[in-house]
């Protein structure tokens, strides 16, 4: 069985599949086009509409055979709520997703970060790649409760009209048990921020998921269709700057005892082009309807990173209702927060099938060599931490696996892979011999999407697999890889040896 972290995706074998989510919540599916919005009403799976052509609600789970949706279906959103309304789910018992294969063997196992305030949770998406079906794990939140999820995909969902509107005709889906929002008012989620990897995720913000990134499944081992056509979009607006995004965001910065960031063009250029990309499809996501993640596009302007965090929302009209909105939400303003982040660089554009304004905010800070060797180092002070609190000896840093573990790192965003095997055949000891290294045991953990040496240190130690090689007796070096880039943003290699 694969544990997933935020991220990971794995393929599903043909028939059908169960994703089983138990505890005291309400689940539910959205059924998508690659426009990201349900054709109509009937591709909302819920507890008052519990079944759609292909996919069957029955309390807790959740059961999905890809070959019996409707035509032009392509992802399957599973959400997650409290079953009672207006329950935080931080109040709750976190939840686990479940999946289990046609056969009843159980796939794989999901436990996200657990949430806050948010009232709604996106789990995982089921969407198709080529001919085949995979299943991305995501944990974003979403703080405006079901019905602002709901509408976001294009569900008509039933307001109670205000004072001064006219009643509105009852939709034909029964009124979600969570509280409709006022009309005209845009929900409020969670926004994909860099403190964690970031589907969609305020004053009228929207934020995005994750389609194809953020922190994948670390994988342990030891030795022994392309998007419609768009509606034409509107012109790009001016640098943001001119609207006082700077000013705006150092001021916040300066409130939290943090030192200011600089624009960078290069950021900009990046955050514009996502910008434009997510317009297009009418979409927010950290990959764009070209395939094209924001990390990608970053790098590709010569911006070499040693850390990445982003804001991908829709809604705002301003810089200042885009601040503001960051502001307000805690993860976002986290990432503005984060003292950690240099440079900035802020976009939007609107138009496409929507004719909403999508923002992207990049923060990052360049690379340098003194940066990668202090990331590399506190990898490796936080692993023989664990390793000192469970009576082991710390783990010596080895130069040549060091080094082969750098090139793995750099060789998974260089060949757009995600595997202890290359595309060549070579594998962990192959890499370390290759390097030089003459060890009799090697083992490896890998991992992507993480912002921080914390944050993967955390979710190695968290899943079984790679919590036993971190706390493997025989092992006495190690040597960590880091990497910006790619589809997720981050790529890290520990490589043990004895």
């Amino acid at each position: 069985m694969t544990e997933l972290v935020p991220g990971g995706n794995l393929p599903l074998p043909a028939g059908a599949v169960s994703v089983r989510v138990p505890g005291p919540f309400d689940l539910s599916a959205l059924i998508t086009d690659d426009s990201g919005r349900v054709r109509g009403d009937g591709d909302f799976v819920f507890y008052n509409q519990p079944a759609a052509p292909g996919a069957r609600l029955s309390g807790d789970t959740l059961t999905v055979e890809p070959a019996r949706l409707r035509a032009g279906a392509t992802r399957i959103t599973v959400a997650v709520s409290p079953a009672d309304p207006g329950t935080a789910l931080g109040r709750l018992p976190a939840p686990t997703l479940h999946l289990t294969g046609p056969d009843g063997r159980a796939l794989a196992r999901f436990a996200p970060p657990r949430p806050r305030q948010e009232t709604v949770l996106l789990l995982a998406e089921i969407y198709r790649r080529g001919t085949g079906w995979k299943l991305r794990a995501l944990g974003q939140g979403y703080a405006d409760g079901l019905a602002g999820l709901a509408r976001d995909f294009g569900v008509d969902v039933a307001d109670e009209p205000t004072p001064t509107s006219p009643p509105k005709p009852p939709s034909r889906l029964f009124a979600p048990r969570t509280p409709p929002t006022s009309p005209g008012a845009r929900p409020t989620p969670v926004a994909s921020t860099g403190a964690r990897p970031a589907p969609p995720a305020s004053t009228g913000a929207r934020s995005a998921p994750p389609p194809s990134s953020g922190a994948r499944t670390p994988h342990p081992i030891s030795a022994g269709s392309r998007p419609t056509p768009p509606a034409p979009l509107a012109p790009p607006r001016p640098s943001p700057d001119a609207d006082g995004f700077l000013r705006l965001v150092n001021s916040a910065r300066a409130a939290a005892g943090v030192p200011p960031v600089s624009l960078d063009a290069r950021l900009v250029s990046a955050a514009q082009a996502h910008a434009s990309a997510m317009a297009t499809t009418g979409r927010l996501g950290v990959e764009g309807g070209d395939g094209v993640s924001v990390y990608q596009r970053l790098t590709a302007t010569g911006y070499a990173y040693i850390t990445v965090g982003e804001h991908l929302v829709s809604g705002p009209r301003t810089p200042a209702e885009f601040v503001d909105y960051c502001l307000r939400t805690a993860q976002p303003r986290q990432t503005l927060h984060d003292p950690a982040f240099t440079h900035a660089g802020l976009a939007r554009a609107s138009g496409g099938r929507t004719g909403d304004t999508y923002w992207t905010a990049l923060w990052a800070r360049p690379f340098t060599p003194t940066d990668l060797s202090r990331t590399a180092q506190e990898v490796v002070d936080l692993t023989n931490r664990e390793r000192t609190r469970h009576g082991l000896s710390p783990l010596t840093v080895d130069p040549i696996l060091a080094t082969a573990a750098q090139a793995h790192s750099a060789d998974m965003i260089a060949r757009a892979f995600y595997s202890h095997t290359s595309p060549d055949g070579s594998q962990p000891w192959d890499r370390a011999a290759a390097a030089g290294s003459g060890r009799r045991s090697i083992g490896e953990n890998i991992a992507c999407g993480q912002r921080s040496p914390a944050e993967v240190v955390e979710g190695w130690m968290n899943s079984p697999g790679h919590r036993a090689n971190i706390l493997k007796p025989a092992f006495t070096h190690i040597g960590i890889g880091f990497a910006g880039g790619g589809s997720a943003g981050t790529y890290w290699t520990q490589l043990f040896g004895a």
